[in-house]
Protein backbone atom coordinates (compact mmCIF):
# COMPACT_ATOMS: atom_id res chain seq x y z
CA UNK A 1 0.00 0.00 0.00
CA UNK A 2 3.03 2.28 0.37
CA UNK A 3 4.38 1.82 -3.15
CA UNK A 4 5.21 4.87 -5.23
CA UNK A 5 2.97 3.54 -7.98
CA UNK A 6 -0.02 3.50 -5.64
CA UNK A 7 0.77 7.05 -4.49
CA UNK A 8 0.87 8.20 -8.13
CA UNK A 9 -2.48 6.53 -8.78
CA UNK A 10 -3.93 8.22 -5.70
CA UNK A 11 -2.60 11.59 -6.90
CA UNK A 12 -4.33 11.09 -10.26
CA UNK A 13 -7.59 10.18 -8.51
CA UNK A 14 -7.38 13.31 -6.36
CA UNK A 15 -6.67 15.49 -9.39
CA UNK A 16 -9.53 13.97 -11.41
CA UNK A 17 -11.88 14.41 -8.46
CA UNK A 18 -10.92 18.07 -8.06
CA UNK A 19 -11.22 18.79 -11.79
CA UNK A 20 -14.57 17.02 -12.21
CA UNK A 21 -15.96 18.59 -9.02
CA UNK A 22 -14.97 22.06 -10.19
CA UNK A 23 -16.51 21.55 -13.62
CA UNK A 24 -19.66 20.11 -12.04
CA UNK A 25 -20.28 23.26 -9.99
CA UNK A 26 -21.71 25.50 -12.74
CA UNK A 27 -23.41 22.47 -14.31
CA UNK A 28 -25.33 21.49 -11.18
CA UNK A 29 -25.81 24.90 -9.56
CA UNK A 30 -28.64 26.47 -11.56
CA UNK A 31 -28.91 29.52 -9.26
CA UNK A 32 -25.47 30.46 -10.60
CA UNK A 33 -27.09 30.98 -14.00
CA UNK A 34 -30.24 32.56 -12.58
CA UNK A 35 -28.11 35.26 -10.94
CA UNK A 36 -26.93 36.30 -14.42
CA UNK A 37 -30.42 36.93 -15.83
CA UNK A 38 -30.91 40.31 -14.19
CA UNK A 39 -27.22 41.05 -13.70
CA UNK A 40 -26.65 40.92 -17.47
CA UNK A 41 -29.95 42.68 -18.28
CA UNK A 42 -31.13 39.73 -20.36
CA UNK A 43 -34.85 40.66 -20.25
CA UNK A 44 -34.13 44.18 -21.48
CA UNK A 45 -31.72 42.98 -24.18
CA UNK A 46 -33.86 40.13 -25.51
CA UNK A 47 -37.46 41.15 -24.84
CA UNK A 48 -38.22 37.92 -23.00
CA UNK A 49 -39.24 37.86 -19.36
CA UNK A 50 -36.97 36.49 -16.66
CA UNK A 51 -39.39 33.57 -16.29
CA UNK A 52 -39.17 32.73 -20.01
CA UNK A 53 -35.37 32.86 -19.89
CA UNK A 54 -35.24 30.65 -16.82
CA UNK A 55 -37.65 28.16 -18.40
CA UNK A 56 -35.52 27.98 -21.56
CA UNK A 57 -32.36 27.37 -19.54
CA UNK A 58 -34.06 24.76 -17.34
CA UNK A 59 -35.35 22.91 -20.40
CA UNK A 60 -31.85 22.70 -21.86
CA UNK A 61 -30.31 21.58 -18.55
CA UNK A 62 -33.04 18.96 -18.08
CA UNK A 63 -32.14 17.59 -21.51
CA UNK A 64 -28.44 17.58 -20.65
CA UNK A 65 -28.75 16.04 -17.19
CA UNK A 66 -32.04 14.14 -17.09
CA UNK A 67 -32.46 13.05 -20.70
CA UNK A 68 -35.78 14.79 -21.22
CA UNK A 69 -36.99 15.80 -24.66
CA UNK A 70 -35.02 18.71 -26.05
CA UNK A 71 -36.82 22.02 -25.60
CA UNK A 72 -35.91 25.67 -25.11
CA UNK A 73 -39.15 27.03 -23.69
CA UNK A 74 -40.60 29.73 -25.94
CA UNK A 75 -37.30 30.19 -27.79
CA UNK A 76 -36.60 28.87 -31.29
CA UNK A 77 -34.12 26.05 -31.83
CA UNK A 78 -32.70 24.16 -34.80
CA UNK A 79 -31.62 20.55 -35.35
CA UNK A 80 -28.02 21.75 -35.59
CA UNK A 81 -28.29 23.41 -32.19
CA UNK A 82 -29.93 20.32 -30.71
CA UNK A 83 -27.08 18.18 -32.06
CA UNK A 84 -24.52 20.38 -30.32
CA UNK A 85 -26.32 20.06 -27.01
CA UNK A 86 -26.42 16.29 -27.55
CA UNK A 87 -22.62 16.41 -27.85
CA UNK A 88 -22.46 18.48 -24.67
CA UNK A 89 -24.65 15.93 -22.93
CA UNK A 90 -22.00 13.24 -23.47
CA UNK A 91 -19.31 15.45 -21.93
CA UNK A 92 -21.51 16.47 -19.00
CA UNK A 93 -22.33 12.88 -18.15
CA UNK A 94 -18.67 11.89 -18.48
CA UNK A 95 -17.66 14.62 -16.03
CA UNK A 96 -20.37 13.62 -13.53
CA UNK A 97 -19.39 9.95 -13.76
CA UNK A 98 -15.75 10.81 -13.14
CA UNK A 99 -16.81 12.94 -10.17
CA UNK A 100 -18.90 10.12 -8.68
CA UNK A 101 -16.44 7.28 -9.34
CA UNK A 102 -13.32 9.10 -8.12
CA UNK A 103 -15.20 10.33 -5.06
CA UNK A 104 -16.27 6.77 -4.21
CA UNK A 105 -12.76 5.39 -4.77
CA UNK A 106 -11.18 8.10 -2.61
CA UNK A 107 -13.63 7.38 0.21
CA UNK A 108 -12.78 3.68 -0.03
CA UNK A 109 -9.03 4.38 0.05
CA UNK A 110 -9.42 6.79 2.97
CA UNK A 111 -11.43 4.19 4.91
CA UNK A 112 -8.84 1.49 4.18
CA UNK A 113 -5.97 3.69 5.36
CA UNK A 114 -7.84 4.69 8.53
CA UNK A 115 -8.72 1.07 9.27
CA UNK A 116 -5.16 -0.19 8.82
CA UNK A 117 -3.57 2.98 10.24
CA UNK A 118 -1.37 3.37 7.17
CA UNK A 119 -0.29 6.26 4.98
CA UNK A 120 0.68 6.30 1.31
CA UNK A 121 4.30 6.63 0.23
CA UNK A 122 5.75 10.14 -0.19
CA UNK A 123 7.86 10.27 -3.39
CA UNK A 124 10.47 13.07 -3.19
CA UNK A 125 9.17 13.90 0.27
CA UNK A 126 5.63 14.73 -0.84
CA UNK A 127 2.38 12.79 -0.64
CA UNK A 128 -0.36 12.23 -3.24
CA UNK A 129 -2.21 15.45 -2.41
CA UNK A 130 0.86 17.56 -3.25
CA UNK A 131 1.36 15.80 -6.58
CA UNK A 132 -2.34 16.12 -7.35
CA UNK A 133 -2.01 19.88 -6.91
CA UNK A 134 1.04 19.94 -9.16
CA UNK A 135 -0.79 17.91 -11.82
CA UNK A 136 -3.70 20.37 -11.80
CA UNK A 137 -1.32 23.32 -12.15
CA UNK A 138 0.50 21.65 -15.05
CA UNK A 139 -2.74 20.77 -16.86
CA UNK A 140 -4.60 24.04 -16.35
CA UNK A 141 -2.10 26.71 -15.37
CA UNK A 142 -1.06 27.54 -18.91
CA UNK A 143 -4.54 27.36 -20.39
CA UNK A 144 -5.90 29.47 -17.54
CA UNK A 145 -3.36 32.19 -18.28
CA UNK A 146 -4.21 31.93 -21.98
CA UNK A 147 -7.95 32.27 -21.27
CA UNK A 148 -7.37 35.24 -18.98
CA UNK A 149 -5.47 37.07 -21.71
CA UNK A 150 -7.74 36.15 -24.66
CA UNK A 151 -10.98 34.46 -23.63
CA UNK A 152 -12.52 34.56 -27.13
CA UNK A 153 -9.64 32.62 -28.63
CA UNK A 154 -9.48 30.23 -25.66
CA UNK A 155 -13.21 29.60 -26.07
CA UNK A 156 -12.67 28.71 -29.72
CA UNK A 157 -9.69 26.46 -28.94
CA UNK A 158 -11.72 24.69 -26.25
CA UNK A 159 -14.52 23.87 -28.68
CA UNK A 160 -12.12 22.71 -31.39
CA UNK A 161 -10.51 20.32 -28.89
CA UNK A 162 -13.71 18.86 -27.44
CA UNK A 163 -15.83 19.04 -30.62
CA UNK A 164 -13.28 18.20 -33.32
CA UNK A 165 -14.37 18.70 -36.90
CA UNK A 166 -17.71 20.24 -35.90
CA UNK A 167 -19.06 23.75 -36.38
CA UNK A 168 -22.55 23.31 -34.89
CA UNK A 169 -21.34 25.06 -31.73
CA UNK A 170 -21.38 28.33 -33.70
CA UNK A 171 -25.02 29.27 -33.14
CA UNK A 172 -27.13 31.50 -35.35
CA UNK A 173 -29.27 33.59 -32.96
CA UNK A 174 -32.03 33.75 -35.56
CA UNK A 175 -32.57 29.98 -35.47
CA UNK A 176 -31.13 29.07 -32.05
CA UNK A 177 -32.32 31.82 -29.77
CA UNK A 178 -30.98 30.08 -26.66
CA UNK A 179 -27.58 31.61 -27.43
CA UNK A 180 -29.06 35.04 -26.77
CA UNK A 181 -29.63 34.06 -23.13
CA UNK A 182 -26.28 32.28 -22.82
CA UNK A 183 -23.99 35.23 -23.55
CA UNK A 184 -20.21 35.14 -23.52
CA UNK A 185 -20.15 36.85 -20.11
CA UNK A 186 -21.95 33.86 -18.60
CA UNK A 187 -19.45 31.36 -20.02
CA UNK A 188 -16.57 33.57 -18.91
CA UNK A 189 -17.94 33.57 -15.37
CA UNK A 190 -18.33 29.79 -15.53
CA UNK A 191 -14.63 29.58 -16.44
CA UNK A 192 -13.75 31.93 -13.58
CA UNK A 193 -15.75 29.82 -11.12
CA UNK A 194 -14.07 26.62 -12.29
CA UNK A 195 -10.63 28.23 -12.10
CA UNK A 196 -11.32 29.56 -8.60
CA UNK A 197 -12.45 26.14 -7.38
CA UNK A 198 -9.40 24.48 -8.91
CA UNK A 199 -7.15 27.04 -7.21
CA UNK A 200 -8.90 26.30 -3.91
CA UNK A 201 -8.37 22.57 -4.37
CA UNK A 202 -4.67 23.14 -5.11
CA UNK A 203 -4.25 25.22 -1.95
CA UNK A 204 -6.11 22.60 0.11
CA UNK A 205 -3.98 19.81 -1.36
CA UNK A 206 -0.75 21.66 -0.56
CA UNK A 207 -1.91 22.46 2.98
CA UNK A 208 -2.97 18.84 3.50
CA UNK A 209 0.43 17.63 2.32
CA UNK A 210 2.16 20.00 4.74
CA UNK A 211 0.00 18.84 7.65
CA UNK A 212 0.61 15.17 6.85
CA UNK A 213 4.35 15.81 6.62
CA UNK A 214 4.39 17.51 10.03
CA UNK A 215 2.28 14.69 11.49
CA UNK A 216 4.66 12.10 10.05
CA UNK A 217 7.67 13.86 11.61
CA UNK A 218 5.92 14.01 14.98
CA UNK A 219 4.96 10.34 14.81
CA UNK A 220 8.48 9.34 13.80
CA UNK A 221 9.95 11.40 16.64
CA UNK A 222 7.58 9.80 19.13
CA UNK A 223 8.47 6.34 17.83
CA UNK A 224 12.20 7.03 18.22
CA UNK A 225 11.64 8.26 21.78
CA UNK A 226 9.78 5.07 22.64
CA UNK A 227 12.48 2.93 21.08
CA UNK A 228 15.09 4.64 23.21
Amino acid sequence: MKSKGFSCLLAILLALFAISASVSAPILCRPFYYAHIEALDMPEKTGWTAEQIREAFDDVMDFLLKGTEFRTGDLLWSESGKTHFADCKVLFHLDLWIFAVTGALLLAVFWAFRRKKQRPARPAGHGPSFWAGVLILVLFGGFGAFAASDFDRAFTVFHKIFFPGKTNWVFDPRTDQIILVMPEEFFRNCAILIAALLALFVVLFFVLDKRVKISSVVDESGKNDRDQ
